[in-house]
């Protein structure tokens, strides 16, 4: 952690997205309306599941709940610092801020592998074993699922951030990126770079594959099940709840596969801010609207939070 003069990196630099205070002006009314209202989202669904006696009995529902806290936590990471920064030609972060914030955004996100994993494995219980399903699923094993993904996903990178946070830095203290990301983090690192961006690329390919290749599976097996025969009846609804799963589970590996994809150039870095402003922003915000835009008990629940509030008003 030491530059070229012999002094330790106290601060970084966050260059944000380099336009003008015009720009930055309608990019901070724009984000900022997105954050309220990608918060009074989850904030909706989380009361509806706590206060809704039907649905905080249901796993599916109990895992959106805490989905919905899981994307607070995650858009609550970036966007305040963002939102701030934004006022500013630049923000400054320190050393202390910037991994921290690096990790906890890693580990939000690792933790949302988990939860849909957790619910892909939630659906493939509820239609591929239905008769089991209240035996497999209830309510204490769906809160062992929650309780096992946040762990796991809040375990995934404490090694390579501590690792990587040990490394020395040469200078200059800049990162062209809004947020501390680690591959802007490793291009201010002192050669040679050891292990620890291999223990970081290992542990995000390990994170990342299990879990998208865990719910490709678990959807794969839901549709071939869901056309047989025996599903005629119900395959339309049993389809129309999972496919908002499977857009879900498509925006998140989508985007992350962005950045895996992007080409190489001179414009990498600013189509890896918009993939990172994607996931970190947009998604937290549609979400919601795709698990619940459609879903009849979630509208039904929301009328009869309706009904009971006007009555005790």
């Amino acid at each position: 952690m030491e530059l070229d003069n012999g002094t330790r990196v106290q601060k970084f630099i966050l260059l944000g997205f380099g336009v003008g205070q015009q720009e930055r002006f309608l990019l901070l009314i724009f984000f900022g309306i997105l954050y309220v209202i990608t918060l009074a989202e989850n904030i909706t669904i989380i009361t509806l599941v706590a206060l809704d006696t039907h649905l905080s009995r249901l796993p599916m529902y109990i895992l959106l709940g805490n989905f919905s806290w899981l994307e607070i936590c995650y858009v609550s990471t970036t966007a305040p610092r963002m939102l701030s920064d934004l006022t500013s030609p630049y923000g400054i972060i320190s050393f202390n801020q910037c991994f921290f914030q690096f990790y906890m955004l890693f580990s939000f996100g690792a933790t949302e592998n988990f939860f849909l994993s957790a619910m892909a494995l939630d659906r493939y219980l509820a239609i591929c074993h239905p008769l089991h399903y209240p035996q497999l699923m209830t309510q204490e094993s769906c809160y062992n699922l929650v309780i096992a993904s946040w762990i796991c996903g809040f375990m995934g990178y404490v090694i390579p951030v501590i690792m990587m946070s040990k490394m020395s830095f040469c200078g200059p203290n800049i990162i062209d990126h809004f947020l501390c990301d680690p591959g802007p983090i490793l291009s201010l690192a002192c050669p040679p770079l050891g292990m620890a961006p291999i223990v970081f690329q290992i542990s995000a390919n390990v994170l990342i594959m299990s879990n998208v290749l865990f719910a490709i599976l678990s959807y794969a097996v839901v549709i071939l099940t869901l056309m047989k025969p025996s599903f005629e009846g119900s395959r339309r609804k049993a389809f129309s709840t999972i496919s908002f799963h499977i857009v879900v589970v498509t925006l998140f590996y989508g985007s992350v596969a962005g950045m895996y994809l992007a080409p190489d150039g001179e414009n990498q870095r600013e189509i890896a801010k918009a993939i990172t402003l994607f996931y970190t922003s947009a998604t937290p915000f549609l979400n919601p609207m795709i698990y619940c835009l459609r879903n009849d008990q979630v509208k039904e629940a929301l009328r009869r939070l309706s009904k009971r509030r006007l009555r005790l008003g």
